[in-house]
């Protein structure tokens, strides 16, 4: 299968079957950056990019295994208090995107780097940014054979010999370890920590649903967080919402119907099915509910949208009320053009194959039900690149059923954080499994904002949650030091 016809196949699922596409796991929103923080530039002369020569199967011994592709991953050095002190580096754990723009969005190692005089490493995830296998895109996207190398395992071994490369140069053996990612990453960290425990002392894992997988969280868990969201912050806000699917479908069922509804909610294009307006919304509250960051909390902005309506309005110009509140009316917003990113192929693959998070809707949501089909979606993921997903694998490999009873038994040193707005958090650890792998969330958090940079204008939950976080991975350092300490003054201990 060619590259571009692997695009217009993929393009046409997401298309017809955008119920059962599992939502993007980035640390920060596709959409409106100004509804954030503007994150303060790094000096790029403090980010150096660094490639790696990696190999391209960690796993078998075959000829093609050893073939090798050059993976990016960035540093900065300014704070870094050198090998000679044994001074600790934080490894940002890249997930399914590139990785150019994370020294700036990912402000909290930058924030802290300081009081830690670390170093600061980003690693890009294989088939992201310029780190691609078989010498283009075109030809790692091929087919099925060349995007099989795409996986968390292999992904977590590039790491691996990444950190290792990092700490041979640097002469930095000694230097501790603590990994740290954001969702999809956030759960690559946790179980880097768990698989080289030898390379990373510690894990910070923020809003990593590390249980939305093998029916641990129920199907309905996503969507049952974004419909509290609604209605915890407005009442008829939320009845607006869950009234407007029947009088859409409604419109769109009488003569011209669907010219009508492109007229009230000024799409790009006219709409060719009543499908394509609903699921628009639909992922629309869900975004705003996964990155209802502060200040400007866009489920807020949308609820204040729908409930500030003029009087007289009726639901659907209410609803558009609230689209106009959270995009702006200079533009039309949908039913525009679809940009099918390196992102939307490689996390379609990669939830095609092993990470399958069963997200349905059931009856007791704002939401239309539509419930998550095995069926449907393996059908889907075979057309588009011929292989039928593992909905088991991840718990095979990494665990996660009975988890407090197997970690606490030999699992040490992860932080698992999650804001409780955030609808992955359903599917995140909450409770402590032990005394050093430990929960911190808040009531009124989103997904990853914990490891964004701090702002003046941050709540004090969210100063209280960072500081509990810099604390523990103060006390890890503290006790690898004083057992680095003890080693040392043993006889015949070598620390090469």
């Amino acid at each position: 299968m060619k590259h571009h016809s692997l695009l217009f196949v993929l393009l046409t699922f997401l298309t017809a079957t955008q119920s059962w596409t599992i939502p993007r796991m980035s640390p920060v929103p596709e959409w409106e950056a100004s509804l954030h923080h503007d994150p303060v530039a790094v000096d790029a002369e403090e980010v150096k990019s660094f490639f790696f020569k990696q190999t391209l199967d960690h796993f078998n011994y075959r000829p093609e295994s050893y073939t090798t592709f050059q993976q990016r991953y960035l540093i900065n050095f300014k704070y870094w208090g050198g090998a000679n002190s044994s001074a600790p580096i934080f490894a940002y754990l890249g997930a399914e995107a590139p990785i150019d723009n994370s020294p700036n969005t990912i402000g909290f190692l930058i924030d802290n780097a300081p009081s830690f005089n670390a170093l600061l490493v980003y690693i890009e995830h294989r088939y992201y940014g310029k780190s691609v296998p078989f010498g283009s895109r075109e030809e790692a996207l091929k087919n099925a054979s060349t995007i099989g190398y795409f996986n968390s395992a292999q992904a977590l071994a590039d790491y691996a010999a990444v950190l290792n490369h990092i700490k041979k140069t640097l002469h930095a053996q000694n230097s501790p370890v603590i990994v740290i990612g954001g969702s999809y990453g956030g759960m690559l960290a946790s179980w880097f920590r768990l698989k080289y425990p030898h390379l990373a002392i510690g894990a910070l894992a923020s809003s990593a649903p590390i249980l939305y997988f093998d029916n641990i969280t129920p199907q309905n868990g996503y969507y049952s967080v974004v419909t509290r969201d609604y209605r915890e912050a407005s009442e008829t806000c939320y009845k607006t919402i869950q009234q407007s699917w029947s009088e859409i479908r409604r419109v769109a069922s009488q003569p011209n119907g669907l010219v009508t509804l492109s007229q009230i909610f000024n799409t790009c294009h006219s709409l060719n099915q009543v499908e394509s307006l609903i699921d628009y919304l639909r992922l629309m509250y869900a975004s705003a509910a996964q990155y209802n960051h502060p200040p400007k909390y866009p489920v807020n902005v949308i609820c204040g949208g729908i409930d500030g309506a003029s009087d007289g309005s009726d639901i659907l110009s209410k609803i558009y009320a609230g689209v106009v509140a959270l995009k702006g009316n200079t533009t039309c917003t949908i039913n525009g053009p679809t940009n099918v990113s390196e992102t939307t192929v490689g996390w379609r693959w990669q939830t095609c194959s092993e990470m399958v998070i069963p997200i349905g809707i059931e009856k007791d949501t704002m939401f239309e039900p539509n419930p998550f089909s095995l069926k449907r979606y393996v059908e889907g993921c075979k057309t588009t690149f011929g292989v039928s997903p593992r909905p088991h694998w991840v718990t095979t490999y990494y665990g996660a059923h009975n988890i407090k009873l197997v970690l606490g038994r030999f699992g040490s040193n992860i932080i698992f954080s999650n804001g409780l707005k955030d609808p992955y958090s359903i599917g995140g650890v909450l409770e402590n499994i032990s005394d050093n792998i430990v929960a911190i969330h808040t009531v009124n958090g989103s997904h990853c904002l914990d490891i964004l940079r701090a702002n003046e204008s941050d709540p004090e939950w969210l100063v209280k949650q960072r500081k509990k976080e810099i604390k523990i991975m103060k006390r890890w350092i503290t006790k690898y030091y004083a057992d680095l300490h003890a080693l040392k003054h043993k006889p015949n201990f070598h620390t090469k």
